[in-house]
């Protein structure tokens, strides 16, 4: 079994689309839009779907300080372009390990690029 898809609710669609975008460069794949603009974004996540979701007024937001987390698989080469690309958006490094960089999303979610190799 493997991962067909994660989805992430938002109130700001588009500039959550932007920090996976700009950020850790994923690429968008599909729009599902209606007359009142952009519902979802699908984006590639090394052939799993990362889909980008319009939340609802009523949904919660994520909760504050949550642990728990997403990590996305890098190369160990890869890790010192994103700790430059992440400081150059001023994206706050909240922890690391020898082989996990951790930090935020713009809604909050913990996201983790990792290259530990099992």
């Amino acid at each position: 079994m493997k991962i067909h898809h994660i989805a992430f609710r938002t109130r700001d669609l588009e500039g959550l689309e932007r920090f996976y975008v700009d950020v850790l460069a994923l690429r968008v794949t599909r729009r599902n839009t209606s007359p009142e603009g952009d519902r979802s974004v699908w984006l590639d996540a090394g052939g799993a779907i990362l889909m980008l979701e319009r939340a609802e007024a009523d949904e919660p937001d994520v909760a504050p300080g949550t642990m728990e987390l997403i990590a996305f698989d890098i190369g160990i080469e890869a890790r010192i372009g994103y700790l430059a690309r992440l400081g150059e958006r001023h994206v706050a490094i909240e922890a690391q390990t020898d082989h996990t960089l951790y930090f935020r999303d713009p809604d909050g979610r913990r996201i983790g690029l990792s290259h530990y190799r099992a």
